[in-house]
Parts: structure tokens; sequence; C-alpha cells
């Protein structure tokens, strides 16, 4: 069984920010896209440097999993580099791979496009924006990688394949933090990049970032074929959102990430660690 996480009693900034009237008006500011984009120009500077040392110290961060380097800012010590060897990719090409460190929740997608987060209805469309590519994904599995600040936050293709559209959504920058997630719909409020993915062996998939606050910005690569394991980009400083969609029957997601869903609790998972399978292979049928 993998590490789950429970619900945590929310920091009292947050509390603040999503449970109070003055909150809220503070709330208005901080999650405006400049906000995050004047921070993430401090963090790029070599004035933020001094910020390393306590941040490792508060969250315990191994540096000896990272590939060492003299870090010129904080953000360029917070998108560090981990070891490849400590995040190996399964290969096999039925295994399923998470993209990134993370906590995991998952959800079916109903036959009307409709999932929920926290007590939230969702539809497919309104989180893509396209009414036409949501329909590809009824019926099929939403998976939510939500990135805490001490994670390795880069996130990788789970296959080999060529890539689709590509859109930028703009919004807001609230932060993934599950208090938020109780109070708003943040991931269809909070500025997102969605890519189409045709995938070798998982069908057509959507791969969606979700920005979140004081995150300076979202950094995808340009390659237009990509393979297992490869990088696809990654978040500047704070928490974030990897989402992943499917399409009906073309995965099999290992069971505890639903029950531990339902109990409101999520799951612990490292980027490449195998997840589920093949929901159907080439024939039609199905994987047990």
């Amino acid at each position: 069984m993998r590490p789950v996480i429970k619900e945590e009693k929310p920091q009292r900034g947050v509390s603040f920010l999503y449970r109070s009237w003055t909150g809220g008006l503070v709330l208005k500011l901080l999650s405006a896209r400049w906000v995050s984009r004047l921070a993430g120009k401090y963090l790029d500077s070599r004035f933020s440097k001094h910020k390393i040392k306590k941040f490792i110290k508060k969250h315990g961060i191994e540096m000896g999993d990272y590939l060492p380097e003299n870090y010129q800012s904080f953000n360029a010590f917070f998108t560090r580099k981990i070891r490849p060897e400590l995040r190996p990719f399964d290969m096999e090409k039925d295994a399923l791979c998470s993209p990134c460190d993370g906590a995991a929740t998952a959800f079916f997608v109903t036959y009307d496009g409709n999932f929920s987060v926290k007590g939230f209805d969702y539809t497919v469309a309104t989180l893509l924006g396209d009414e036409d590519l949501a329909k590809k994904y009824e019926g099929g599995v939403c998976l939510v990688l939500r990135l805490t600040v001490n994670d390795y936050h880069r996130y990788h293709f789970i296959d080999g394949g060529s890539m689709g559209e590509k859109k930028f959504i703009k919004g807001k920058l609230h932060t993934v933090q599950p208090t938020a997630l109780e109070r708003r719909r943040v991931f269809t409020e909070n500025c997102r990049e969605i890519t189409s993915l045709h995938t070798e062996n998982f069908g057509d998939i959507v791969q969606i970032e979700v920005g979140a606050m004081f995150v300076g910005r979202i950094v995808n690569g340009t390659k237009e074929t990509f393979f297992r394991g490869e990088e696809k980009g990654y978040f500047e400083f704070g928490g974030s959102t990897v989402i992943l969609l499917f399409e009906k029957d073309k995965v099999v997601l290992d069971e505890e990430f639903f029950e531990n869903t339902a109990n409101g609790l999520e799951t612990k998972v490292r980027c490449g660690e195998t997840i589920g399978s093949v929901g159907h292979n080439i024939l039609g049928t199905e994987k047990t």
C-alpha cells in the first residue's frame, strides 16, 4: 500500500484567505496573475538566493537526491533536477506511470462529462474550454496530482507519442491546497496549459498543468514527438497540479486511488512510479 495524506490542518494564512471576509478581499489581490509575475521576477533574481538554505531546512529536503549545481536564484533551486536513477520509469508498454511527484486523487468522469472534487462539480468542457474535445473523455478517468512545495517540480511524459493541440487558458492563481479546493473551483478558475497527447499505448490523453499562487511560470518544452520518461516541463515556485484525462476503457488505475479518494485521502506517488496499466490491448480485450 502506498502512503496516504490525511486532511491536514490548514495553514493560518490560507485559512484566513479562504475562510474569512477580510481574507477574501486580500485574496482578490494575491490571486491576480500580475502579483505572481512580480513575485517570479524576484525569485529569478540573485537577491532571492538567501531563501534557499532556510527552505531546505524547513522542508527537510535531501539535497543529495539532486544533481549538484551552484544555484544563482531561488527559482533555479526550486526547479532543481533530481538524479535520474531516483525516478526511473517502468518501460513495459502496459505500465502506466506517474508523470510527476505528487498527492494523487482519482475520479471517474460521468457519461455527461462531470466529475466532483472536494464537493465541487466540474465539467470536462469547462476544464478544457472545449466542448468538442471534452466529449472524447466522457466515461473516462481523471487523475489529479497535486505537487507540494517540497516535491520534485519537473514533470514527464507517461508514454511515447506525438503532440496534438496546445492551448493556454488565462485565469487567476489560487493556491491548490485542500482548503482552497473546498472553497473555490480552483481547477477551472486558475490559469492552465492544456496539451493533447497522442500516445503509443494509452490512446489520446490530455495533460493539464495548473498554475497556482506565486507560481511564476509554467514552462513547457516545444518538441513535437517524445518518449516515455522524457521531461515535458516544470513549475517555478509554489505548489501546483498536473491533471491527466484518459478516454473510456484506455487505462486501469490501481484501485487504492479511487478508494482513498472516496475516503477523503490523497495517495502519495513519485514520478515514474507504476500506478496502473493499459485498459484494453490493441485487439480490444480488457486487461485484468
